[in-house]
């Protein structure tokens, strides 16, 4: 291939082209035209070289111009003195009115191309805003803004880089004049001297001439592709540095000292794109997020089985969060973890059923240790423990958790992982965090409804036991009594018929066994509900219990009557946390309080003995069962040496 003709060679022989030229157009002229008349001709020569090359060249071909009609056309011939004072006024107006005539027509050259040039500037811009307004996907705009910039600039290749975390950039766009540009997708390292390395430490503009010398990937690149001279200008979205635009030359010089700040016009573009870009794949995001929860809260509401829900959960997040594993695991007492739902990679490295003790750098042990959210990328450099091993070993690079807390307690833990190089958004937490929620409500309601049925039956089999009792009582007791009585009597009616002597004694003896029939049947209805309780109040039932007790009990039960049912049990709680003291407690002393507060009956029940207490207790539960049947809770408290304080709460209705 011929190389081009150098700018200068061009001028040169363009301008004795030229002069020869009209030299001999005056030539011909000369027999019929007086010779100082035709030295304007000369102009024709000046004026066009002035157009294309510039004032400096015009300058110069009107002084050779000015030579040449002397030497040629003035007496004396081949001679560069003009001979006459007339002659070199003529010479010095010519040689001043053509070097002011170049000037001109310079500058009315450059002002055009001044023009034309931010014309098509502009034309350009209208074209790439164009494609942004009608919101076309950012791949083609990349392209488009690649390829004005290359020709406005005219330069033999653009480029359009994206800054990665790990310090590369990912080629988006590129053009040449050749079609030997980089492939778009292609990933380099900035270390080293490049233009692209110098936008991003320096977040501005920046020009490179020449990369002979330069070191890096990216000066190899440059190299290999035959590039002289750069410059870049930097892309920033949202005021985040987002990329690099670059226009690159194969030629000797310097790029135009203007290159940068009409790269930036383009740039101003590409971010306004890039956002709108972005702005539209958050939106379609969020709207695919909240389809996802809705369907796991629909399962919710349904009340599906937890094993269902948190199967469907590890399966939207998975798909949602693009990751390649997902699990959702119950921490056990045993300082184990259990995988409960598992996704993607954790179906291998983690079956649903499975455990892993916890312990090292792992997320499932910081969730734990600390009860919060918690990340872990390049996993394979710092992780260890049973858990941190197997993700290692299954490639897993940067993954998260978020603990899932039902009832105030940390229950488990969610966790999604992914196998690329780049750490996970940093909005994953959130987005992980809203399917927690969901997976606590499903296990709350759950455990609730389980309890609810646990409670069920207690309260039932309570009900069948006392029932029983109540039958045992009745009949070893009053209906014993009530027989005998009736055989007594039977036998005092015979004894009137045949007039005997025992009457009285009969009588006497039925009596007797009525009396204890009677008395039998109060203290079994006393067992069910004290009649003191039913005529008094709660606090007339506190007091008899109080009255009972082997050790002292202050009473501070500040309250009047209250519906039956929530009377009643609050007197069973004040009976068994006193039978409890009287029994097992070893204590000193007793305090009951009893008051209204926000609409809640309060009861406490206090002693100073040797705590210990289990809730557990069938009593203590019991007395659970019959307050969650009314919405109320029961507390209890019962350090070691520390005494026992058993404390109920109970909504009033309306």
């Amino acid at each position: 291939m011929t190389p081009p003709i150098p700018r200068w060679l061009r001028a040169a022989l363009a301008s004795a082209a030229l002069v020869a030229a009209v030299t001999a157009v005056i030539a011909l002229l000369e027999p019929r035209i007086p010779a100082l008349g035709l030295g304007v001709l000369y102009l024709l020569a000046v004026v066009p070289i002035a157009v294309v090359y510039g004032g400096a060249v015009a300058g110069a071909v009107s002084v050779a111009s000015m030579a040449a009609f002397t030497y040629l056309f003035l007496p004396p011939r081949y001679s560069l003195d003009p001979g006459t004072s007339e002659r070199w006024s003529v010479l010095a107006a010519f040689l001043v009115s053509s070097l002011v005539v170049s000037q001109l027509a310079a500058r009315l050259q450059r002002e055009a191309r001044r023009s034309a040039r931010l014309a098509d500037e502009q034309a350009a811009l209208r074209r790439v805003a164009t494609q942004v307004a009608r919101g076309v996907p950012p791949p083609e705009v990349f392209a488009a803004v690649a390829r004005e910039v290359g020709l406005l600039l005219g330069v033999d290749a653009t480029h359009m880089g994206r800054y990665e975390f790990d310090g590369t950039a990912t080629g988006v766009a590129a053009w040449s004049s050749a079609g030997d540009h980089i492939p778009v997708g292609t990933r380099v390292n900035l270390e080293g001297e490049s233009v692209a390395g110098l936008v991003m430490r320096t977040g501005r503009p920046a020009r490179m001439r020449g990369y002979d010398d330069a070191s890096g990937p990216g000066a190899a690149l440059g190299r290999q592709l035959g590039l002289r001279s750069s410059v870049g200008a930097p892309i920033v979205v949202d005021q985040r540095l987002w990329g690099v635009m670059i226009a690159s030359s194969k030629g000797d010089g310097w790029l135009p000292a203007d290159a940068e700040s009409r790269i930036a016009a383009f740039t101003e573009l590409l971010a306004t794109a890039i956002a709108n870009a972005e702005n539209r794949a958050d939106l379609a995001r969020l709207a695919e997020e909240q389809a996802a929860l809705q369907r796991v809260a629909t399962l919710v509401a349904r009340g599906t089985r937890p094993e269902e829900v948190v199967a469907a959960v590890v399966d939207e997040v998975g798909r949602l969060l693009r990751v390649d594993s997902a699990s959702i695991c119950r921490y056990e007492s045993d300082g184990a973890l259990t995988f409960v739902a598992a996704w993607g990679r954790a179906v291998e490295l983690f079956p649903v059923g499975s455990r892993r003790m916890l312990g090292g750098h792992n997320l499932g042990t910081i969730v734990f240790e600390t009860g919060g959210s918690a990340r872990i990328d390049h996993y394979a450099d710092t992780s260890s423990g049973p858990i941190g091993v197997a993700a290692r070993e299954a490639g897993i690079n940067s993954s998260l958790a978020a603990p899932i807390i039902v009832e105030g307690h940390l229950w488990g833990v969610i966790a999604a992982g992914s196998m690329l190089e780049q750490p996970l958004p940093a909005d994953t937490e959130a987005r992980l965090a809203s399917f927690t929620e969901l997976v606590a409500t499903a296990i709350s309601n759950t455990e609730a409804r389980t309890e609810a049925a646990a409670s069920r039956v207690r309260i039932v089999a309570a009900t069948d036991e006392e029932r029983r009792r109540v039958v045992r009582d009745l009949h070893d007791g009053a209906q014993q009594r009530l027989v005998h009585t009736i055989i007594t009597l039977k036998l005092a009616q015979r004894a009137v018929q045949n007039e005997g002597e025992d009457v009285p004694a009969l009588l006497a003896e039925a009596l007797e066994h009525a009396g204890q029939a009677t008395a039998e049947l109060r203290e079994l209805a006393h067992g069910i509900l004290p009649a003191i309780l039913t005529q008094g109040g709660l606090r007339a039932g506190v007091d008899a219990l109080a009255s009972r007790m082997p050790v002292p009990v202050q009473i501070d039960v500040s309250v009047g009557r209250l519906p039956a049912a929530v009377e009643a049990t609050a007197y069973f709680v004040v009976a068994e946390a006193l039978t409890n003291v009287a029994k097992h407690a070893r204590a000193g002393h007793a305090e009951v309080t009893a008051r209204i507060e926000d609409g809640t009956l309060g009861v406490q029940v206090r002693d100073d003995g040797v705590g210990g207490a289990r809730a557990d207790g069938s009593g203590l539960v019991g007395l659970a069962d019959r307050l969650a049947a009314l919405d109320g809770e029961l507390r209890v408290e019962s350090p070691a040496d520390g005494g026992t304080n058993v404390a109920a709460a109970i909504p009033l209705p309306g």
